[in-house]
């Protein structure tokens, strides 16, 4: 039995790959917004597993759900269909509004990887892909991340792979042709630094992709499901992808993914093209439905708006802030300089869990379900770390 943090963190380092480094925590239990160490020490969560937990940590509707259906069925793999998955599929073809087929997995990489294989049946060959993106650590979605501090290491990754700058609709157009076969976005650049993508910018893309027979892929993993205020980050903008990728929020932490092909995309993939085994099983698509209940049920993506507006009248003017961005419950606090990691380590001794995705940068992805008094405390905690970080 684990006696405390540090014997934690030593167990931890010995056994398992060090890919993240020693976590700074070692957690013992969640409810709603907040988590306790192993120490009885209690956090506000204002990262909720990086934009996963979208209903908070134990939330009932999830407990009753996954416990119901592991007490029916829990697993089939791809030999039968199951009333979850017909169920979840009809919800979200219902909420995408076109026609269209899913190929559940269980996580972003793993849609990210499958949309790869559906541009490839298309016979062209370049990816377009936009800098400082990510899609993933498998080799496939990894050739896609414009981040060169993650793929060089790996190179050579995918060939015939392109990168343009966001937001620069002159570099878009010149990077496109007829030979692209698609154009990979992420509406909000969450490990980018919460950089958000302009209205304009995503409207040329689907029109550029309509002009060059290119597939518009949507990247919604981070930004899907509620987090910005609507379902999907695209409707800000009034597009429609071609290819949608869930997962994170999805699930509500239960692992699920779904490449979501929409037309005449959707019937590139045959049998044996593609699988999973794990995908989409019954204990997930449950989990899926019973988020997608609360957020309608609870008016989460209202809540989202609540609380980006709480957040902006709290923070915009705190030490050392330049700027936030970002849309409804995915906010990005600009610093002033390069000391995003201090405040995120004094936010975590002063009781607040948050993360820097770049050295310039604090990334804010509550629980929708935080209440105004978990935010207000956390909030304050964060305007402590800032203040005590802050340049002189």
């Amino acid at each position: 039995m684990m006696t405390n943090t540090q014997e934690g963190q030593s167990r931890w380092k010995n056994a398992v790959m060090d890919t993240y480094g020693t976590p700074k925590l070692v957690l013992e239990r969640g409810a709603g917004a907040r988590v306790w160490d192993v120490d009885g020490r209690e956090y506000v969560d204002f990262l909720a597993g990086i934009a996963v937990n979208i209903l908070g940590h134990a939330h009932p509707a999830i407990i009753e759900a996954v416990t119901k259906q592991m007490g029916i069925l829990g697993h089939t793999s791809n030999f039968a269909a199951h009333r979850p998955g017909l169920e979840l599929s009809d919800k979200l073809m219902e909420l995408v509004g076109r026609p269209g087929k899913i190929f559940y997995c269980n996580s972003g990489a793993e849609a990210n990887e499958t949309a790869i294989k559906i541009a490839r049946r298309t016979g062209k060959s370049n990816i377009v892909s936009l800098t400082h993106s990510f899609h993933g650590r498998t080799t496939g979605s990894l050739s896609l991340t414009g981040q060169p501090i993650k793929y060089e290491p790996f190179q050579p990754l995918l060939p015939d792979v392109s990168f343009v700058e966001p937001n620069d609709i002159a570099g878009l157009r010149a990077g496109m042709n007829n030979q692209s076969s698609s154009l990979w976005i992420e509406p909000i650049q969450g490990e980018g630094g919460v950089l958000p993508l302009t209205k304009e910018f995503i409207q040329e893309s689907r029109k550029v992709c309509d002009e060059t027979g290119a597939i518009f892929v949507v990247d919604e993993v981070q930004t899907g499901i509620a987090r910005t205020g609507k379902w999907f980050a695209y409707e800000h903008a009034q597009v429609q992808p071609d290819i949608l990728l869930l997962a994170k929020g999805l699930g509500g932490g239960i692992p699920i993914g779904a490449c979501i092909a929409l037309g005449e995309y959707g019937d590139l993939m045959g049998p044996g093209t593609h699988g999973s085994t794990f995908g989409g099983n019954p204990v997930s698509c449950a989990a899926a439905l019973a988020v997608l209940r609360v957020v309608e049920e609870d008016g989460l993506m209202a809540r989202a708006l609540e609380i980006e507006k709480i957040i902006r009248a709290a923070i915009t003017n705190a030490p050392g802030v330049v700027d936030v961005r970002g849309q409804g419950a995915m906010l990005g606090i600009v610093l002033a300089g390069n000391y995003a990691v201090a405040v995120e380590n004094r936010a975590r001794e002063l009781g607040l869990v948050t993360n820097a995705p770049n050295a310039g940068v604090i990334r804010l992805v509550p629980p929708l379900v935080i209440t105004d008094e978990d935010l207000a405390q956390g909030l304050e905690l964060l305007f402590q770390a800032l203040s005590d970080c802050a340049p002189e």
